[in-house]
């Protein structure tokens, strides 16, 4: 089994459509704090529509998703204390408990992780991945749709 991870960064929503679809992808997990977006298409209610539309699921974890603190030290160039910061956030109970669903979830079906930035070297998604996949036994692949 494989979890997917995508950043949206530089798409438009019809392309991740395609990205997910050519994956096999079933379910797209939004991992982002706050599921709203200046891009057109990706805020939770289009983006589900969307989805919904292409038969592929859509499901929020705000649990996943980077504290306000560790968006300001992404946004302001210090990576590394993100790093912190959302590894605190993910020991916590909530984060656990959505980490073990979610774990459950991508031994059954063809999971996508999603959040804007397109880097996952530098996006809190692929911590989410590495502790996913740490306790579940999938493989990691990160999408970059051409």
């Amino acid at each position: 089994m494989t979890l997917f991870t995508i950043g949206y960064e530089d798409m438009v929503p019809a392309r991740l459509i395609e990205t997910l679809r050519g994956a096999g992808v079933t379910t797209l997990v939004d991992v982002r704090a706050l599921a709203n977006s200046r891009k057109p298409g990706f805020a939770k209610t289009a983006l589900s529509t969307a989805l919904a539309e292409a038969g592929i699921g859509y499901q929020h974890v705000k649990a996943l998703g980077t504290p306000a603190e560790g968006r300001a030290a992404v946004r302001a160039g210090r990576p590394a204390e993100m790093r912190r910061i959302f590894g605190d956030h993910l020991a916590g109970l909530e984060a656990q408990a959505a980490l073990a669903g979610l774990a459950d979830q991508a031994r059954r079906e063809t999971v996508c992780l999603l959040c804007l930035e397109a880097d996952p070297a530098r996006c809190h998604r692929t911590l989410v991945a590495e502790a996913v996949a740490a306790t579940s036994g999938v493989a990691v692949t990160h999408l970059h749709p051409a």
